[in-house]
């Protein structure tokens, strides 16, 4: 079963935040982290914050000391407006980050809806954010092992959540056919033969190495191939004992025993994988590419008409890459008070009021949100589903590069 959908919407926004957060650095100690579990209080928190403040006082450093203690300050700003920490916790990244030229500004990001319970608390001051705790939430320990195999290749990874990986890829080097006729058939096969065994062991022993040091979180090996070497390495006990008993069957017949193998092996067996999503995504790209080239299609892209389509109720499921990284982003003239929003990638980038010209507006944070979640409020409206669509399989790689991450299968034929 794969997440409910609230759920990849946490991963999927603790992801942006972390890609976010791993590219800030401060001067010095100056970035403060503070990740609160759910069995903290608050007001221990802002107590302990308020005493690091004073502590702060001591720092050396004119600069460091002031940055230090605007970001606890701005911490205890935060926290102010939680009164617990929820059913999963909390955590806060505050501090002056570097921006260029010797410059920095004030962030403060708040994750208040992790995916996963926080386990521990910690504080941390330091040049870098503590993000490790919330980087563990997003690996995903259900996992299958790939292995496809023939005399002449191998190769070997892992199949997780929405992504295949591909460990290794073996050549075997076996001699093919030969013209040696008399005793020296006989030798000639044998060598051929010993140089089969030795490349089986080989191919076998990488992928064991690779599998065993996670064998708990590995649900079963899914084995495939060209032809019968497969039935022939799995008969003759060339995997570790360990392994073998994770063997599913039947193994299945794939073109090519290289990565390209280890992704047709995924497509043949989905059946046998019931916690891998990429076989539903895959099937449902590939829906709205066969309608998109249909002549009347019921299916759209790109972001304007997926906006009309979506307020005419025409929109049966949306397709929305997790590449995305825009905003729509609410402005308010200082001017003329007009009020109005963009969809943007930068942050730096402040538009000229559409009605009188003027530059420099302010930015509505109430009306500002990820493109993701927003687009994804509009369809719930009118009961579309949502899917979000990774990176990691080539459908989703093509619906982020050729069509900008935004798509949808309509319900009717629509222009």
């Amino acid at each position: 079963m794969s997440d409910d959908p609230e759920q990849q919407y946490r991963r999927l926004r603790l992801k942006k935040a972390l890609e976010d957060l791993r590219g800030m650095k401060g001067m010095g100690t100056e970035l403060v982290s503070v990740i609160i579990p759910p069995d903290k209080k608050i007001h221990d928190v802002r107590q302990q914050l308020s005493q690091e403040a004073g502590q702060a006082a001591n720092i050396k450093s004119k600069s460091t000391k002031k940055h230090v203690q605007d970001a606890i300050e701005s911490a205890i700003a935060s926290l102010n407006r939680h009164s617990t920490p929820g059913e999963r916790g909390i955590a806060l990244f505050v501090g002056h980050v570097i921006v260029g030229n010797n410059k920095t500004r004030l962030v403060s990001i708040v994750v208040d809806d992790p995916p996963d319970v926080i386990q521990s608390f910690r504080y941390r001051c330091d040049s870098s954010f503590e993000i490790s705790q919330l980087e563990e939430m997003l690996i995903d320990r259900t996992s299958y092992g790939l292995f496809v195999i023939d005399r002449g290749e191998a190769a070997y990874g892992i199949a997780t959540g929405k992504r295949i990986h591909c460990q290794e890829e073996l050549q075997s080097n076996i001699m093919g056919k030969h013209r040696q006729g008399g005793q020296s058939a006989q030798r000639f096969e044998r060598l051929i033969e010993e140089a089969a065994h030795n490349f089986f062991k080989r191919a076998t022993e990488h992928a064991c190495s690779y599998w065993l040091p996670n064998i708990e979180n590995i649900r079963g090996i899914i084995v495939g191939g060209p032809g019968g070497t497969k039935d022939f390495v799995m008969k003759n006990d060339y995997l570790h004992h360990e392994i073998k008993k994770l063997v599913r069957e039947p193994y299945f017949d794939v073109g090519y025993s290289n990565e390209s193998g280890l992704r047709e092996l995924v497509q043949r067996a989905g059946a046998l994988m019931d916690k891998i999503d990429l076989d539903a995504e895959r099937e449902l790209v590939d829906r709205f590419l066969r309608e998109v080239m249909q002549t009347n299609p019921k299916a759209t892209f790109g972001e304007v008409l997926i906006r009309a389509a979506l307020e005419q109720g025409a929109v049966e499921t949306l397709l929305l890459s997790e590449g995305l990284r825009v905003r729509r982003v609410g402005w308010t003239c200082k001017a003329c008070k007009h009020e109005w929003q963009t969809s943007q990638q930068s942050r730096t980038d402040i538009p000229t009021c559409p009605d009188c010209g003027a530059d420099s507006p302010n930015e509505d944070e109430e009306r500002t949100m990820d493109i993701v979640d927003e687009l994804s409020l509009l369809a719930t409206r009118t009961s579309a589903n949502v899917s979000l669509v990774s990176l990691d399989s080539e459908e989703g790689a093509t619906l982020a590069n050729s069509f900008g991450g935004i798509a949808a299968i309509l319900r009717y034929p629509w222009n």
